[in-house]
């Protein structure tokens, strides 16, 4: 499963700080270090920490964000937050993941980080069975581990998702189709506008519904196709 990114946020102006303050908390694969109003500070803590992501204003006193993204470490990823258009081509030039134009709004945001989700390797976890995610919960840092192997089904609640476990439940920010681009192919499977399930905790099938630790889930005609491919790979 893809690891939390760790960020810093290096911004001049404060209202902009506060403003990715809250996107990155509305983000479950981030996780959010320290925030910089001076970049020659945020320079001497990414010279001694290992940071996977730098939000970076590009006009800032004593050093620009584009000469700052020349001297860190060459792994630490750059999206470029600004309020001038005419830096875009320089920014390109350092190799930066994105380039958000203030004012940012939401959708584009997640469209940038979710560049970097992608590309993160899965975790280097010896079995299946020990593969996990981290979900934010209630907090700005508050994180849930949680094993895919107790993982019973998700539900999708608009910009929310409800995750059933054997034992308990869990809510946190996020979508279906988000989720689905992490999870096993061969161990999940949507079968649902609203719900994903495990295969290996399926209970019982018709025609309409399956069934996982008593509860009775709807089999979507759009997915029903497909899920009864899979199902068929694993009759005797």
């Amino acid at each position: 499963m893809n690891k939390l990114l760790t960020c810093i946020i290096v911004d001049d102006e404060p209202p902009a700080i506060r403003l990715l303050e809250k996107y990155i908390t509305k983000v479950h694969f981030l996780s959010l270090e320290n925030t910089f109003t001076n970049p020659l500070e945020a320079l001497k803590y990414l010279n001694t920490n290992e940071i996977d992501l730098v939000f970076l204003d590009i006009q800032m006193p004593e050093i620009t964000g584009i000469q700052l993204s020349k001297i860190i470490n060459a792994n630490t990823k750059i999206i470029f937050t600004t309020a001038y258009p005419q830096f875009a081509l320089e920014s390109y030039d350092v190799a930066a993941v994105d380039y958000l134009l203030k004012p940012i709004d939401f959708e584009r945001f997640y469209s940038a980080v979710n560049k970097i989700n992608k590309e993160v390797p899965v975790s280097n976890n010896t079995s299946n069975s020990e593969s996990y995610l981290f979900v934010k919960t209630d907090g700005k840092n508050n994180f849930v581990k949680i094993f895919l192997k107790d993982i019973l089904y998700v539900e999708g609640l608009k910009n929310y998702l409800s995750i059933q476990l054997k034992n308990e439940q869990i809510i946190t920010y996020g979508t279906l189709k988000h989720l689905s681009e992490s999870l096993p192919k061969n161990e999940f499977i949507q079968i649902h506008k609203s719900f994903i399930i495990a295969l290996k905790h399926i209970d019982k099938i018709d025609n309409q519904s399956a069934w996982i630790n008593n509860s009775e889930l709807p089999i979507g005609n759009t997915y029903k196709k497909h899920f009864f491919e899979e199902v068929s790979k694993k009759k005797l």
